[in-house]
């Protein structure tokens, strides 16, 4: 399930940019060790699926938390950093933003990485204020409820 793009999901209609997605999340699979989608996440966090999981860890700044551990440190992490930001840059939500294979192994050799990976950082920034404006502005719709309720049962009636 969690190597499924989301447009898949809603039209039925594989394309090369379906199969981008999913090579992107075996890249991510590959350097955490870890499954696409695993609910023992659960326990410690809202992240079941691998993506939402290393875009956090990502956030945080957080490389050496996202790296398999059964690697022991013989890795290199420049290496595992180019990685996890072309598997980020495969796994972007709108299926027009994510790279052609052809891109993704370009991008692998070292060239237009940078530009794109610096791209992708400033949008992610500007959904992720987006995203937070909105939840605030539920938080408060959410507590004016609340407390409608509270003073409609308090009132004599």
């Amino acid at each position: 399930m969690g190597h499924i793009a989301p447009e898949y999901l809603s039209t039925g209609k594989s394309s090369e940019r379906t199969d981008v997605f999913g090579y992107g999340i075996m890249l991510l699979e590959l350097v955490t060790g870890e499954r696409a989608i695993d609910f023992s996440r659960l326990e410690e966090e809202d992240d079941v699926l691998l993506l939402d999981h290393v875009k956090k860890l990502v956030r945080e700044k957080r490389l050496d938390a996202i790296i398999d551990r059964n690697l022991n440190k013989n890795y290199s992490a420049v290496e595992v950093e180019k990685m996890v930001q072309v598997a980020l840059l495969c796994t972007q939500a709108t299926p027009e933003d994510r790279p052609s294979m052809s891109e993704v192994v370009r991008m692998l050799e070292g060239e237009g990485l940078a530009e794109r990976w610096e791209e992708w950082q400033q949008v992610e920034v500007t959904r992720r204020q987006e995203y937070e404006r909105l939840q605030r502005r539920f938080d408060w719709v959410d507590d004016s409820v609340h407390n409608l309720d509270a003073i409609d049962r308090s009132s004599p009636t």
